[in-house]
């Protein structure tokens, strides 16, 4: 028979251990490089945390997405927002159904406004892409496409890992009791883009 019949298909535990050991050593500059990503060596953003050996360790894409769905799910935060996946299903937690009440005082008003929030790759790296549904009048949303723009909106302009769904809703929610925005006339409700 030939020689490699006769290997053991023993595993060597010793070697194993290493490998993971050496796995989890990688610095920060080297995961920046691997990755291409332009992250702060700050651990005080509550996403990234450096251990006592010196290496800056990063929650992972989903963690993030799960800790935001539990949170958005038991009803906590902010409650004139909501958000949830569309399909819960989708492992890569791509593509959020948003809504947001419209603040009490304003052309907004007891109206409701739906969005639809696409995640990214890179996040939370980067924010979510976010588009109205509902028809809005805002002068932080795109009148064609219903795209925010994110140099208008301060959670997106200020971006950072810390930050998540929650914040981008509730500053566009912000935006709408602004003084540029609470008077703007409004579509008819039910429109949509």
């Amino acid at each position: 028979p030939p020689q490699s019949q006769h290997l053991s298909t023993k595993r060597n535990p010793p070697e194993r251990r290493n490998k993971r050991r050496h796995t989890l050593s990688l610095s920060l500059p080297l995961l920046q490089k691997i990755h291409n990503l332009s992250l702060p060596s700050s651990s005080s953003q509550g996403i990234m945390q450096r251990l006592p050996t010196g290496e800056t360790v990063i929650t992972p894409r989903n963690f993030k997405l799960l800790e935001e769905l539990e949170h958005s799910e038991k009803g906590q935060g902010d409650m004139s927002i909501s958000y949830g996946l569309v399909d819960s299903a989708d492992i890569f937690m791509g593509e959020w159904n948003g809504g947001i009440l419209g603040p009490h005082g304003t052309q907004h008003d007891s109206r409701f406004y739906e969005l639809r929030i696409s995640i990214p790759e890179s996040y939370p790296a980067v924010p979510p892409r976010v588009r109205f549904v509902s028809r809005i009048h805002m002068n932080c949303v795109d009148r064609h496409t219903g795209e925010i723009v994110y140099n208008r909106v301060p959670a997106t302009k200020n971006w950072n890992r810390s930050a998540g769904i929650e914040n981008v809703l509730t500053s566009l929610r912000a935006e709408m009791a602004s003084d540029a925005n609470r008077r703007t006339r409004q579509p008819q409700e039910g429109s949509t883009f």
